[in-house]
């Protein structure tokens, strides 16, 4: 797969069918703009190509609006790739991208990367003050030569699927449903870093995982979780939270897992969790022998579910 960044600076030798969208946090509904796009660039011997920003619009339009990413940019490449589009161009969003009119926006697409086709969402908005609609595009279809497909929208459990319906569920806790319209697992990658280390003294040593701030986090709880490290996938439970048992003041989140089966120093390593299942709430107990207690049930809650089942989707 061909990985550029590009805002309208370079000309592509070779013919593409170009889906366009926000693309944020790949899922279900996406599945039908980049199945069209691959269809229809091997029916005409070019190639697909799939058209998003490194960086969310509102991140520059409006910081304080900016949503929580779901996906990183890694991630959403690999995901690409293993759908086997041939071409994608990560777009910065700065000032000057933001203030392309519509019309230009279509022109310079279709001029700068050799446009067959366009395949967007129903709802897809571009250009200025997204001003342009799919009306402005069929007017410029005819005008330009270019295909326009249009892909519907696509429903799970008679809603559609979104972005921000994703999100709020994972905001919600609600990991099985959100995974369900995800391509894969919701994920949090980061460093290990050393936390108060009382996990060790239960029995139960936890890694202790700092992510990017920008990336949204599931509602406070303990999770089933897979922790992949270093292209191995291990079992683990993870508690989101407060940690009240033990945090009297200070309103620090932590992401603390135990990975069962490893017993490897990694501070200062990175590590990647994927939330497969929400166990519980966050509670706050009584002793620590309460607090041991519980932990030994999650785990034995976990060690009945089957690794196997996410490895082969891996």
């Amino acid at each position: 797969m061909i990985i550029i960044e590009d805002n309208f600076n370079i000309k592509l030798n070779y013919k593409t069918y170009l889906a366009l969208g926000s693309f944020d946090g790949l899922h279900m509904g996406h599945m039908g703009l980049i199945n069209k796009t691959i269809e229809l660039s091997k029916l005409n011997n070019v190639k697909s190509m799939v058209c998003t920003f490194k960086n969310h619009p509102l991140s520059v339009i409006n910081k304080a609006k900016a949503p929580k990413l779901i996906m990183d940019n890694d991630t959403k490449l690999k995901l690409l790739e293993s759908l086997k589009v041939d071409v994608v161009n990560l777009v910065t969003f700065n000032n000057v991208y933001m203030k392309i009119s519509p019309e230009d926006f279509i022109i310079n697409m279709v001029k700068h990367y050799n446009v067959q086709g366009i395949i967007v969402g129903f709802n897809y908005r571009f250009g200025f003050k997204n001003t342009g609609d799919i009306k402005l595009l069929k007017k410029y279809s005819s005008k330009l030569g270019f295909e326009l497909h249009v892909i519907n929208s696509v429903t799970y459990d008679n809603e559609v699927v979104s972005s921000s319906r994703i999100r709020g569920l994972i905001q919600d806790g609600k990991i099985s449903e959100a995974n369900n319209m995800l391509l894969k697992p919701f994920m949090l990658k980061g460093t290990v870093v050393r936390g108060k280390q009382l996990g060790r003294k239960l029995g139960f040593p936890t890694a202790n995982l700092h992510c990017d701030e920008s990336f949204i986090l599931p509602r406070y709880g303990v999770y089933y979780t897979i922790a992949e490290y270093n292209n191995r996938f291990y079992k683990g439970m993870t508690s989101v939270g407060l940690n009240p048992t033990v945090q009297l003041k200070a309103k620090t989140i932590f992401i603390e897992t135990y990975i069962l089966d490893f017993n490897k120093n990694i501070y200062g390593e990175g590590l990647k969790l994927y939330f497969i299942k929400r166990m519980r709430d966050e509670f706050k107990f009584n002793s620590l022998e309460e607090l041991t207690e519980q932990l030994i049930n999650d785990k034995i809650f976990i060690e009945n579910e089957k690794l196997e089942n996410f490895t082969a989707n891996c």
